[in-house]
């Protein structure tokens, strides 16, 4: 069986991700959102959070070990996820190394991610600043779209456009090559 088809929106929170991943699975309607945020509330569901019974492994662990079984079983993704930190980094690199995937880099300007986090109340003003000091830092994308300058479905469309073309899609396997040359080096300096 050919494995599913991943899509990684990479992008700091608000910057429009979960907006962008509804509009993509209007123009591929063989494809499923799995969003890492939605997955979370599974994990929490099964959690005593209030009384700090917490399950003793980070959740990205489990979301990308479910994408790797979806994608194995030949489910197209969307992922609307954050490579945030070293321990996401190592969970996404390590458990989808030998998936198809098209890694889109979701960007949007400081000032509208502000905007957007005070409209829409639920969220920690700054946050998604804060997380521009991580997010994007190494990653080498097949494409990269701007939720502020265009659309939802003009930045849907560049993605499809994409992933139709004949263009290889190398985003994923250079920034796992990167990730893996960072990790080696670090486990030198130590």
């Amino acid at each position: 069986m050919e494995k599913g088809m991943i899509i990684v929106l990479n992008g700091v929170s608000s910057s429009g991700k979960s907006t962008l991943a509804k509009e993509l699975t209007k123009l591929l309607p063989d494809f499923f959102d799995f969003s890492v945020d939605d997955y979370d509330l599974v994990i929490e569901k099964m959690e005593d959070r209030e009384n700090d019974r917490l399950i003793p492994i980070e959740t990205e662990y489990f979301y990308y070990k479910n994408v790797a079984m979806f994608s194995d079983r030949g489910v197209n993704l969307i992922l609307d996820q954050i490579l945030h930190d070293p321990i996401t980094l190592q969970n996404f690199y390590e458990t989808l190394k030998s998936y198809p995937i098209i890694l889109v880099g979701v960007h949007c300007p400081a000032e509208e991610l502000k905007r957007r986090e005070e409209l829409r109340g639920d969220r920690q003003i700054g946050q998604a600043i804060s997380q521009l000091n991580f997010v994007h830092s190494q990653e080498f994308y097949d494409i990269e779209v701007n939720t502020y300058t265009h659309s939802m479905v003009e930045c849907a469309r560049e993605i499809v456009d994409c992933l139709e073309s004949n263009t290889a899609l190398i985003g994923f396997e250079k920034s796992l090559k990167q990730y893996e040359s960072s990790k080696i080096a670090l486990n030198n300096n130590c």
